[in-house]
């Protein structure tokens, strides 16, 4: 089962972190592992590679984990636009998780309930 867990805190997603092989095949077979990474990469690139945000990105082959976590203090704008890019994966792997029940979970840790 692949679990992605989305972060937010005050009122704003700050990442996500993704682990675990989600089964739906054997390695290098498994679309829904390749549509996971594929989002979290699409996303990891934006941030990092397009704007040059420097977001912390963290990588763990042996459990197959990938996480990322937006700097603070962002400009409006590229504060706007990653938001939207989070969301916009989140939405899209919810729509894959309820296609695929036995192999993706996708969770929302928010820190802004707590308060």
């Amino acid at each position: 089962m692949t679990t992605v867990t989305f972060h937010r805190a005050d009122r704003r997603l700050d990442g996500f972190a993704i682990h675990g092989h989600s089964g739906y095949a054997e390695a290098g077979s498994d679309i829904v592992c390749a549509a996971v990474s594929a989002a979290a990469g699409l996303v990891e690139c934006t941030v990092n590679e397009v704007l040059g945000l420097g977001a912390a990105v963290k990588l763990r082959p042996k459990t197959a984990g990938i996480s990322l976590k937006l700097p603070s203090g962002l400009s409006q704008t590229n504060e706007h636009t990653c938001q939207n890019l989070l969301t916009g994966m989140m939405v899209y792997l919810q729509s894959m998780a309820e296609e695929y029940p036995d192999n993706l979970i996708v969770l929302l840790d928010d820190d802004d309930e707590d308060a």
